[in-house]
């Protein structure tokens, strides 16, 4: 039966001002998951940290042949070209922010602990996104005018393609061995290559039965795809999968290619290409399609000029704590032909 009137409720006993309830909150932090970070571990790295200068050139000699000897004739000279490649010491990142001494002393440790952890994570995102992205110059193209589409690994990516949709297409076992072919007719070495692909072509090649069935993949006791999932190597190559790869738009004004971390087509406004050039976009046509790219690790190469440094500095004028994470780095092309990029669908 319901009860009298005049007795202690919870809402009582919790009203403001009421004080018998307290609150508790957790000492742990819900954060976004991240993205998984994976360019910064496969390609070339050539530690510039502590040297002076804005450029680092590195020697890019020539492969030079063998020549016939002839009895009594002297030998024949061998004298490549040499030429260089120049990495733009040009990128500083910083992540920042100030702790108020009222926050430092009332709000939990672990809001510092994520700010500073969130630092890094920004900054090594950040990287691997210049990184990704630094694809759009492999096979001799600029803006991925180089890159091919998944469905068959040959056929030139073009935006313009079926009346400005785009001919992106999925990632199949005739396209990877295309492009496989691509790199062992230019002398790339089978060792340390990789592919890196988005989260949807996961999904499509774990539905390839080739790529699972386990006359291919071979028994490695539990860690094989049929039994967990995971794609491991095709072709004795590992398979990565992040969700920092670049997503491709269109600019309707001018069908002018575009190219962000976003599924999101940004708005009408400017914003930086895959050149580094500043563009602006008038109207939106969508979202063609995502890039993977199949390469070798001296595809592309990241020299790091000044590791993620961390400092803090007492602000008096703000009664707080400045922290600032940096770093300082740049990213090439080292070898053209050592890569390639290709463009599949979003779905």
């Amino acid at each position: 039966m319901a009860l009298g009137t005049n007795h202690l409720t919870q809402a009582d006993l919790d009203n403001s001002g009421a004080g018998f309830v307290p609150e508790r909150w957790s000492d742990e932090i819900i954060a976004a998951y991240k993205a998984n970070i994976v360019m910064g571990q496969l390609v070339a790295k050539i530690d510039f940290k502590g040297k002076k200068g804005d450029v680092l050139h590195i020697p890019n000699p020539t492969r030079g042949s063998a020549s016939s000897k002839t009895a009594e004739i002297q030998v024949t000279l061998v004298n490549p070209a040499v030429s260089e490649v120049l990495v733009n010491i040009n990128k500083h990142y910083e992540y920042s922010f100030l702790e108020e001494d009222l926050a430092a002393v009332q709000a939990l440790d672990s809001a510092r602990q994520f700010y500073t952890d969130d630092a890094g994570y920004a900054l090594a995102k950040q990287i691997d996104q210049d990184i990704m992205i630094q694809g759009h110059t492999l096979q001799g193209g600029s803006q991925y005018s180089g890159a091919v589409i998944g469905g068959d690994g040959s056929t030139a990516w073009s935006a313009s393609a079926n009346s400005s949709a785009g001919n992106a297409s999925a990632l199949t076992d005739a396209g990877l061995r295309t492009m496989i072919q691509t790199l062992d007719d230019a002398d790339v070495p089978m060792a340390n290559r990789r592919l890196v692909v988005p989260p949807v072509e996961k999904k499509n090649l774990t539905g390839i039965p080739r790529f699972t069935e386990q006359a291919f993949i071979g028994e490695m006791s539990g860690s094989n795809t049929i039994r967990n999932g995971l794609i491991g190597d095709l072709y004795g190559i590992p398979v990565y999968v992040t969700s920092n790869c670049p997503w491709v738009h269109i600019d309707d004004a001018d069908s002018d290619d575009y190219f962000n971390f976003s599924s999101s087509a940004i708005g009408t406004g400017a914003l930086t290409d895959a050149t580094g050039t500043a563009v602006t976009v008038g109207t939106d046509g969508g979202t063609h399609g995502r890039v993977g790219m199949l390469f070798h690790r001296d595809a592309i190469v990241h020299a790091p000029q000044m590791g993620i440094r961390v400092q803090k500095q007492y602000k008096q004028e703000y009664l707080g704590d400045l922290f600032t994470a940096d770093t300082i780095y740049g990213v090439a092309e080292l070898r053209d032909t050592a890569g390639i990029a290709f463009i599949v669908p979003t779905a």
